[in-house]
């Protein structure tokens, strides 16, 4: 019978994959209500900050020790949220969800670099199966090699790629707490929003059109972010990296469901095989390290 604790690992995990396979939903829905999706992601960031505010006099107490780490953390991971988010409200879910699961592939070369970890044969294979499930996905001969096709499936690309850069941080911070990776994430994403908004000529005009039941969506999505944060983070440093990957790829799952039902996205053979084979590329990411200590909530 399992332990309460496996059950609440499993349970953080699987809340985990639920809220980031259906989070482009509230998010298109605040954009088709006038709300742009930079400011959606800052005010649900800056909400979750807010909730989870009682971590912030350990983060403070904690900021000299930890030196540059918290800045890497705070780019990349801001990164990882805020062009997923953007990736979603211009793309098809399921190809840009797809484009962000390439990143094992970036993993390896970022574990080389900052870890100094080799390829083992498991390595050779993830990238081999990863570069071929993106050709089989994005291959058109009419437009020659083999590249995202518009700019959100650019944004979930790069997202995957800071996303596998902010694991790889975090693992070679391990002196940080979990309150400063996790505050870390929060306020990079909120940061990171700001310039885009700026170049769209600013906040005002846009705040005065949020109405009741807006705010009610922001606020709920702030505070989902927030727990969802300490599920995640509570279940990964419980869980060896094979369950772990395996359970987090639920998020395809709830993705391709939530996106068929609810904009009526349907995936063509060729997604089908190269989802397949990205699939099978994360599952064997697992044997190449130790679980890693940060996810992009």
């Amino acid at each position: 019978m399992p332990s309460k604790q496996n059950l609440f690992t499993f349970a953080g995990v699987l809340s985990g994959s639920l809220v980031w396979g259906l989070i482009w939903f509230p998010y298109r829905a605040l954009q088709d209500a006038g709300i742009s999706g930079p400011l959606a992601t800052l005010i649900t960031y800056v909400m979750a900050i807010l909730f989870g505010a009682f971590m912030l006099p350990r983060v403070w107490r904690e900021r000299h020790r930890a030196g540059w780490w918290p800045l890497w953390l705070l780019l990349s991971a801001g990164w990882t949220n805020f062009g997923f988010v953007l990736g979603m409200l211009g793309g098809e879910v399921m190809r840009v969800l797809l484009l962000f699961y390439l990143a094992p592939l970036w993993t390896i070369l970022f574990s080389y670099w900052l870890l100094g970890e080799r390829l083992n044969h498991y390595g050779y294979l993830v990238m081999a199966l990863s570069f071929g499930g993106a050709m089989v996905m994005l291959w058109e001969p009419q437009l020659g090699l083999p590249l995202p096709q518009n700019l959100a499936e650019w944004s979930g690309l790069s997202a995957g790629v800071a996303f596998a850069l902010s694991n790889v941080v975090a693992r070679r911070a391990a002196h940080m707490s979990l309150e400063l990776k996790t505050t870390s994430v929060w306020f990079g994403t909120a940061l990171l929003t700001v310039p885009l908004l700026w170049w769209q000529g600013g906040v005002a005009g846009q705040l005065q059109i949020i109405g009741a039941q807006q705010w009610l969506i922001l606020g709920a999505l702030g505070l989902t972010i927030c727990a969802t944060s300490y599920a995640v983070q509570y279940s990964i440093a419980h869980l060896d990296a094979n369950r772990a990957i395996i359970l987090f790829l639920s998020e395809l799952v709830f993705a391709a469901v939530s996106s068929y039902l609810l904009a009526g996205e349907v995936m063509e053979l060729r997604d089908w095989i190269g989802a397949l084979l990205i699939v099978s590329a994360t599952l064997l990411s697992g044997k190449l390290h130790e679980p890693e200590r940060v996810h992009r909530d």
